[in-house]
């Protein structure tokens, strides 16, 4: 018996005036699955992302979650969607440079309609599980690169997302310091249930996940499954 994906994409294309960045690309994400997406600059894995994610739209195909057909709704059903269960990490990790990081964290629960003290409090038990106990009151700008984008992690994870997307998320990172945050985001999205899409052009970051597709030209031209 077939398991269904928890998040599905059947022939995606998305075109930018007279640029092809998505030419029919089929993705499957199971519960709990890590997924690296690789390909150079201008490949289309981005665009994949933000399809996937329900920020784009494709021109055609169709993105599903758990079933639902994400394409179908509006703009403010998909934004609501995005917040009860999607998370994200980016690069730079864009969070709020005048908010402390449990205020950070704290917001996504708080905008789904979590009171102020309970959301503080599920954000620093988040904080403290990802080795940044004490640092709750430290803006961004107080922190290091690696310490920032724990907090990001943090913040893509206290909704309790389905699937966490980031997007080259050790891109701003030294090697070193890029490998541990990789290592607690798989980890972490693993014991939280989330499934997780990772957009890399660095082989040894797509190493982390369970799987990974490469894109180039917007069709998938590889797959490979970790050994």
């Amino acid at each position: 018996m077939s398991i269904e994906p928890r998040l599905a994409a059947r022939g995606l294309v998305k075109s930018f005036g007279s640029t092809t960045a998505l030419a029919g690309v089929d993705v499957d994400l199971a519960d709990g699955e890590s997924l690296a997406v690789m390909g150079p600059s201008g490949s289309g894995k981005s665009t994949l992302l933000h399809c996937l994610a329900g920020i784009l739209v494709p021109d055609r195909g169709s993105v599903s979650l758990r079933g639902r057909d994400v394409g179908a709704l509006s703009d403010r059903e998909r934004s609501l969607l995005r917040r009860q269960h999607y998370g994200f990490v980016f690069q730079f990790g864009q969070l709020l440079s005048e908010l402390p990081a449990v205020e950070n964290v704290a917001l996504p629960a708080m905008l789904l309609g979590a009171s102020r003290k309970d959301a503080t409090a599920q954000a620093t038990r988040w904080l403290g599980s990802l080795g940044l106990a004490g640092m709750e009151g430290r803006r961004p700008g107080e922190l290091s690169g690696g310490q920032a984008q724990r907090v990001a992690v943090a913040r893509a994870l206290i909704t309790g997302p389905a699937v966490v997307f980031a997007d080259e998320p050790t891109g701003a990172l030294d090697q070193s310091t890029g490998h541990d945050v990789m290592r607690v985001l798989v980890e972490t999205t693993r014991v939280a249930g989330a499934s997780l899409v990772v957009v890399t052009h660095d082989a040894q970051v797509a190493d982390w996940c369970d799987r990974r597709i490469e894109v180039r030209d917007g069709v998938v031209v590889g797959s490979a499954v970790r050994r």
